[in-house]
């Protein structure tokens, strides 16, 4: 008869099955981090570069910089700042995409805002490779410039900083990743001070890139990029009144109008 004692171990092991084997750092493009382990991301959803139209200069500056840190040469830590929509995010993930298959071994990893706290934990897990990294934090946000002050000694001025292998690529919607709030400044002893509070995030990035609202005739270019890629027709007067509904002109509105345009033509697009 079994021991009670191992049919219980093992009913708890099925409630609470062990945790998978990190991820092998070398073996794929890109992995997510947990918190405390890589697990790998299946698929890096990247787009050709020169799908992102009318982001040419942001295209050149980026992905120099990321072959730099392929080559583990020197390379900055990057912020991406800008309006919605306007390819930041897609920006990282083409921009890697690009290296890696020109034969770089940069590698991706996908870290949660919510999971700053941890990224000394990140770094120790990294440092001993000799794989370089993009650590990407995506539409990172903060209420009040205290909640970026882990994340600001961990860029520079601490005593634990990301390792040689590894450089944090952030997109965010605001320049300055927190709020300006003028009432602080006139409430403050020293106005200067809670001023450079407020930047001294943004400050840390060695190389920061700025992703501007387009204009209709742009939001057309990208719209007929995207549409002869796929090989579809489409209207410019269509084009124009599915932004207008939206309230917003955007490469992402442009891409979700060319889905909508393969949809009823009865054409899968990835």
């Amino acid at each position: 008869m079994t021991d009670p004692l191992d049919r219980i171990a093992a009913a708890l092991e099925r409630l609470s099955p062990l945790p998978p084997a990190p991820a092998d750092p070398h073996a794929h493009p890109g992995y997510l981090w947990q918190g405390d382990a890589l697990t790998v991301l299946t698929r890096i959803a990247a787009r050709p570069l020169s799908a992102l139209i009318g982001i040419d200069a942001q295209k050149s500056v980026f992905v120099a910089n990321l072959q730099r840190l392929s080559d583990g040469h020197a390379a900055q830590d990057v912020l991406l700042w800008g309006a919605r929509g306007t390819g930041k995010s897609a920006l990282v993930a083409a921009g890697v995409a690009h290296v890696q298959a020109s034969g770089g071994a940069l590698g991706l990893i996908e870290v949660a805002g919510d999971r700053l706290s941890t990224l000394p934990r990140l770094f120790d897990t990294i440092a001993a490779t000799d794989r370089p990294f993009a650590i990407f934090i995506d539409d990172l946000g903060f209420d009040a410039p205290g909640d970026a002050r882990v994340l600001r000694s961990l860029l520079e001025g601490g005593a634990q900083a990301r390792p040689g292998n590894a450089r944090l690529i952030v997109t965010a919607n605001r320049r300055h990743l927190v709020p300006r709030d003028f009432a602080d400044d006139t409430h403050a002893v020293n106005p200067r001070d809670a001023q450079d509070d407020a930047l001294a995030l943004a400050d840390r990035f060695g190389l920061s890139l700025g992703f501007h609202a387009i204009d209709q005739d742009q939001y057309l270019r990208i719209v007929r990029g995207y549409a002869e890629a796929h090989g579809l027709d489409f209207d410019s007067a269509e084009a124009i009144n599915w932004a207008t509904r939206r309230g917003n002109r955007s490469g992402r509105i442009a891409w979700h109008y060319v889905v909508d345009l393969a949809g009823r033509a009865g054409k899968a697009i990835g």
